[in-house]
């Protein structure tokens, strides 16, 4: 294959439409020829071009490259037949790209929706104590273990509906803290989180107190 017919390959080997024994001849010759690899510069954005024109318009485009001060491809080189197999190949090749970035972003978002809820649910108790009172009132208090001492989950049903409640943690030491207070509601019902620096193991037990610091409920912790 002479200098110049190599040099002719250059339109095919730009579009990625050279088979690999014919692409490698031209990347040897690439290697020796300055004039080629200028050209290869000049004109790599040439496929991009291609995609958004039809086929009979693009090869016009190549062959008009000469009035622009480019050297124009030859036509025998970039037939129309080679675009429109180079352009449909190329389009199918973004569609197939584009279908699974669309599938991993909607996989994504499936994911993130459900694993949202997941994700902001409340840590499991490491322990959980209830009590029921003969007036009907429920008290639970779960507790997490925490490096700076115990978070407590505290639900409460057909509780007073009048007046400030307090849960009191009483610690093994016959320490007493308050943890948390609220309003009661006219439902009767409470969701409600709190905190202690006493450890998990150091707390003996929990007790629900009105205003007055009159127990309400009491719970002991084994």
């Amino acid at each position: 294959m002479s200098g110049n017919s190599v040099h002719q390959l250059l339109g095919a080997y730009l579009l990625g439409g050279l088979e690999p024994d014919e692409a490698r001849t031209f990347e040897d010759h690439l290697a020796k020829c300055a004039e080629c690899r200028h050209e290869l510069e000049e004109l790599e954005s040439l496929p991009a071009l291609l995609d958004a024109v039809p086929a009979a318009d693009a090869v016009a485009l190549t062959v008009a490259g000469g009035s622009h001060g480019l050297s124009p491809l030859e036509p025998e080189a970039l037939s129309e037949k080679v675009l429109v197999d180079l352009s449909v190949r190329r389009r199918k090749l973004r569609r197939r790209w584009a279908g699974l970035v669309g599938a991993v972003a909607a996989a994504c978002l499936a994911v993130g929706f459900l694993a949202g809820p997941l994700l902001n649910q409340p840590p499991k108790p490491d322990a959980s104590y209830s009590v029921q009172s003969e007036t009907g009132l429920q008290l639970t208090v779960g507790m997490v273990k925490k490096n700076w001492g115990t978070e407590l989950a505290v639900e409460g049903r057909s509780m007073p509906l009048e007046g400030t409640l307090y849960l009191w943690v009483k610690g093994r030491d016959g320490a007493e803290e308050r943890t948390c207070g609220w309003t009661a509601t006219q439902s009767g019902r409470i969701k409600i989180t709190g905190a202690t620096p006493v450890q998990l193991a150091g707390i003996a037990g929990v007790e629900l107190r009105d205003e007055a610091e009159k127990t309400v409920a009491s719970i002991s912790v084994p």
